[in-house]
């Protein structure tokens, strides 16, 4: 630190020598070069007056050379008593303004860095403290007074709370992990999921009850900031179901169902949840009419459909036609509807050599949003060899399909054996 000050010290000295250094060199000249030129500018003023006056008439020669002669001792006289009374220099411009840039230089350059630069860096092992973060729970005693101990003294440190909240709850010693969790959201009051897992400690040390006013304050202020953290809403749903408050408990539930993946496990058990709260509710007096005013799940019902609407059988190739593909022939098994656009609504791809093949066609394979299996009353599945690769009908291609059948139809049979004219 030392060495990095003195080296600073010198560029500033540096820097100085090119800037004051002109600027004082100046002004050591300038008040002798100003007198001079005054003293110039006398003696050709009076010199020009004598020789108007012996032109005119009104001085001899005589009188003349001797005027001459007197006007140059006086000027001598007066330069030297200049000499001797010369100006202060710090009366002179150019010497006052090397003075302040002597004085502001240095200030300047200090302030600067302490604004824009890093001057923490220089205390021993700054750097290491802030580039090796290590995010891992302590898992022995020793370390966790220790950083107890660190957190004591500079509380003002997030990440250390957050380490030490996790490592008490690796511990299950949630009290202590919903102590530290009080000093982080002091310091980081804005994040929701801080809070949730707040919530979530703060009941694991008093007894997994989620109907404590602490623990739903400390919800409703993660949902006031994110009203679709996942936490909090599960939390607060299962909070509303131990207090028997099934309407809100579905509702909460359903918010969070939406951003969830349909098949996965967490979808499911928490389809399952509402279904029990539907159930619960449906079971209390007038729950029938509170639960035809919510609105229906959505992924469940979502995935239900997919499955409920998908289309599924065979596909064969009619011996008469082999002689006419190769193995890497591309075949398309699409449904397209009855009546209505003829675009695909669902496409599966495969080869020649693939046949004959299982398929099965859903809403997870429509080619666009808006037009699924499930929004149409009767389709029609076709399997076609193409010869050129795309899946719409061109001469020569060889094809087989069925007759219109209602989606979710089973165990149909194709037989590609006809050429597209």
């Amino acid at each position: 630190m030392t060495l990095f000050w003195i080296f600073c010290a010198a560029l500033l000295l540096l820097a100085m020598l090119f800037v004051v250094w002109p600027l004082w060199k100046k002004s050591g000249n300038n008040n002798e070069v100003l007198r001079d030129a005054a003293n110039l500018g006398i003696l050709r003023d009076q010199s020009t007056e004598l020789e108007v006056d012996l032109k005119n008439g009104l001085f001899t020669q005589e009188a003349y050379e001797q005027g001459k002669r007197e006007l140059q001792g006086r000027l001598i006289d007066e330069v030297k008593t200049t000499e001797l009374s010369a100006v202060p220099p710090l009366r002179n411009p150019a010497k006052i303004l090397a003075i302040v840039m002597m004085v502001l230089l240095p200030l300047f350059t200090v302030l600067l860095y302490l604004e824009v630069g890093t001057p923490k860096a220089l205390r021993p092992g700054a750097t290491t403290a802030s580039t090796e973060i290590d995010d891992s729970p302590i898992t022995s005693e020793e370390g966790l007074r220790d950083l107890q101990s660190e957190l004591n003294s500079n509380p003002d440190n997030p990440h250390g709370w957050y380490k030490l909240a996790s490592s008490y709850i690796q511990m299950k010693r949630y009290t202590e992990a919903a102590n530290a969790y009080e000093q982080l959201v002091k310091q980081v009051p804005d994040e929701a999921q801080l809070w949730s897992n707040y919530a979530d400690v703060f009941a694991m040390a008093h007894g997994k009850s989620l109907q404590s006013a602490e623990v739903k304050k400390f919800l409703a202020t993660a949902l006031d900031i994110d009203p679709n953290n996942m936490t909090a809403l599960a939390l607060s749903g299962s909070a509303a179901m131990q207090g028997k408050d099934y309407v809100t408990a579905i509702t909460l539930w359903q918010q969070m169902l939406s951003q969830l993946e349909p098949d996965s496990a967490e979808a499911q058990q928490f389809t399952n949840s509402i279904q029990e709260a539907r159930d619960l509710l449906a079971a209390e007096p007038g729950g029938k009419q509170k639960l035809a005013q919510l609105p229906a799940a959505e992924s469940a019902p979502k995935s239900a459909v997919v499955n409920a609407a998908a289309v599924s059988g065979t596909v064969t190739l009619s011996q008469g036609l082999a002689a006419q593909v190769k193995p890497d022939d591309v075949v398309f098994v699409l449904a397209r509807a009855a009546q209505g656009p003829k675009m695909p609504l669902a496409v599966l791809k495969k080869q020649v050599k693939d046949l004959p093949l299982q398929f099965s066609l859903d809403d997870s394979m429509a080619m666009q949003p808006q037009l699924k299996l499930s929004g149409f009353d009767n389709v029609i599945v076709v399997a076609r060899v193409s010869k050129s690769g795309s899946p719409m009908a061109q001469s020569g291609d060889l094809e087989g399909l069925t007759d219109a059948v209602k989606p979710g139809a089973k165990g149909l049979s194709i037989v590609i054996g006809t050429v597209v004219p």
